[in-house]
C-alpha cells in the first residue's frame, strides 16, 4: 500500500473510527464476484480441454513413427493421436474430417509441421482460419513455435511475423508438393520410353484356373462347383473371372 493511501486512511478512521480498511475492499463488490467468475470459467475450460495430434503421411508405405513419437513425448494420449496415409492435395480426407467432429472450442491440435496439415496454399491459409477463428481451436506447429495460437501476439510486428511465417511455409508446402508431381511425370516419361511396364505385374493364371472359368461361362460347371474346384470364396472367384473375361 502506498504512503499517501496508508496517510489517508490514518486520518478516516480517527475522524470516523466505524471505517476500517476492510469498507474499501473490492472483495464483495460485483467486479470482484464478476472477475471470480470469468477465473472459474477459465479453469473449467482448461479441465475439459483435450490435446489432440494430427499425423499425416502421402502413401500407404510411408512411416509414421517419427511423428507418433515425437506426439507421445508431448504427453498426448494415443488414442487421440489420429494417423492418416492420404495426399495433402485437400483436405476432404476420411480421418481429418473424424477428428473436426471431435474438436471442441478450446482443445489443442497438434502438428508436426505446416505440411502434415496439407500441402495446398489456399487450402491451408483456409482451414488454418476455420481451425484458429470458427471453431476457436489452439494449434500448435512442433517445428515452428511462432505458430502457436495459445500465445496471443503482444506487438503489430509480432503478429506480423505470425502471419507471414504461416503464409511463407504454406507457400513452401504446395511448392514442393507440386515440384514431386513434376519429377513423378519426368520419371513415369522416362521409363515408357525405356519400355518399362509400370504399375503392379500382372499375376501369371494357371490353366486350371482359365479352363475352370471357361467352362463356368460355358455353362458346363455352376458357379458352386467352379469355386470348389478352384478352392476360392465368391469374391475371388468373380474377381479372377472379371480378370480373364477376354480370355
Amino acid at each position: 500500500m502506498r504512503v499517501e493511501t496508508i496517510i489517508f486512511m490514518a486520518i478516516l478512521t480517527a475522524k470516523f473510527p466505524y471505517v476500517t480498511i476492510d469498507s474499501f475492499s473490492t472483495k464483495g463488490t460485483p467486479f470482484a464476484e464478476e472477475r471470480r467468475g470469468l477465473m472459474q470459467g477459465k479453469q473449467e475450460k482448461q479441465a475439459k480441454q483435450q490435446k489432440y495430434a494430427y499425423v499425416r503421411v502421402s502413401y500407404k508405405h510411408q512411416n509414421t513413427a517419427r511423428q507418433i513419437k515425437a506426439m507421445i513425448k508431448l504427453g498426448i494420449a494415443r488414442c487421440n493421436i489420429i494417423v492418416e496415409k492420404a495426399s495433402g492435395k485437400d483436405f476432404n480426407r476420411e480421418k481429418y474430417l473424424q477428428m473436426l467432429d471431435k474438436l471442441q472450442d478450446g482443445d489443442i491440435l497438434y502438428i508436426c509441421s505446416i505440411d502434415r496439415l496439407g500441402r495446398n496454399y489456399d487450402g491451408i491459409i483456409s482451414e488454418w482460419h476455420r481451425l484458429t477463428k470458427t471453431l476457436n481451436i489452439i494449434v500448435k506447429v512442433i517445428d515452428n513455435p511462432v505458430l502457436d495460437t495459445e500465445t496471443i501476439p503482444a506487438t503489430l510486428i509480432e503478429k506480423y511475423i505470425q502471419d507471414m511465417t504461416l503464409l511463407t511455409l504454406a507457400f513452401q508446402a504446395e511448392q514442393e508438393w507440386q515440384n514431386i508431381k513434376v519429377r513423378q511425370e519426368a520419371g513415369i516419361a522416362i521409363a515408357k520410353e525405356k519400355g518399362k511396364i509400370l504399375g503392379r505385374p500382372k499375376i501369371a493364371r494357371t490353366e486350371k484356373e482359365i479352363c475352370t472359368i471357361q467352362a463356368w461361362r460355358n455353362g458346363i460347371l455352376k458357379p458352386d462347383e467352379a469355386m470348389q474346384t478352384l478352392n476360392l470364396k465368391k469374391s475371388a472367384f468373380y474377381k479372377l473371372a472379371n480378370e480373364l473375361q477376354n480370355i
